[in-house]
């Protein structure tokens, strides 16, 4: 039987367990990281390298050259000096073409430490709806794990909320009698009593009233658009590509 389960923050990954079996990881940042890996490769990025920490990330720098690659990262959501802050508006202006390196305090280390899965997909509120259809395409049986990042130990509210939204367009893909965990209903229920809610939902998390505070409302209505970008990108070999655009 299919099922569905949810963990509520990157410390809750298991590696081992992870890579055991027929398991299919969807990991979600929506303040921001998966957010702006969806939109720089929306963008024109040639690929995203999500590295554990700021010195992995220099390192691949030296060792590989700077020109086509651009080099992006924060540290509890704090700029850092030599690294593009990354979000979507800024990101966008210079990602071109280019490979990008990627160094978040949580979203990319959730990709990392969830890369043992048999596919590991990159999801947010743009592209839920195609990376379900991308799975639907293979799935015939073993787990969908959605892994929210969390923020630094804490459960963040726009990564259950996001995880709700992508489980039900998971569900509504289809027509079969699966499980599904308390995690997953609870996530599910926080998404379909706020289904019309996501930038206030957004805006009320811990992130969100961050952002609202620095003036970074623009990037909070970007990240609630829901289903607006169809890709569906995936972790392979330490990077994020795209397989193929989704066919709507």
């Amino acid at each position: 039987m299919k099922k569905i389960h949810l963990l509520v923050k990157k410390e809750e990954i298991n590696e081992k367990k992870m890579a055991d079996g027929e398991k299919i990881a969807v990991v979600l940042d929506v303040l921001l990281a998966t957010t702006t890996i969806v939109s720089a490769l929306k963008d024109g990025a040639s690929e995203v390298i999500p590295v554990l920490n700021l010195q992995e990330a220099l390192g691949y720098q030296k060792q590989n050259g700077s020109d086509s690659f651009l080099l992006a990262g924060e540290l509890q959501a704090k700029p850092v000096d030599g690294f593009i802050y990354p979000s979507p508006a800024i990101i966008r202006k210079e990602v071109n073409g280019k490979i990008l390196v990627l160094s978040t305090t949580n979203g990319t280390v959730a990709l990392r430490k969830s890369a043992g899965a048999s596919a590991v997909y990159i999801a947010s509120l743009l592209n839920n709806p195609f990376v379900v259809g991308e799975i639907a395409k293979t799935w015939q049986q073993g787990t969908v794990i959605v892994v929210c990042s969390g923020n630094s130990g804490e459960v963040s509210l726009e990564d259950l909320y996001g995880a709700g939204h992508f489980i039900d367009c998971l569900l509504k893909e289809q027509d079969e009698e699966m499980e599904i965990t308390d995690a997953a209903l609870a996530a599910l229920s926080l998404y379909r009593g706020n289904r019309e809610d996501a930038y206030e939902v957004l805006k009320s998390s811990y992130v969100g009233r961050m952002f609202d505070k620095y003036q970074f409302e623009s990037e909070l209505k970007f990240a609630s658009q829901k289903g607006v970008v169809n890709l569906a990108p995936k972790l392979e070999n330490g990077k994020i590509v795209i397989v193929a655009p989704v066919q709507q």
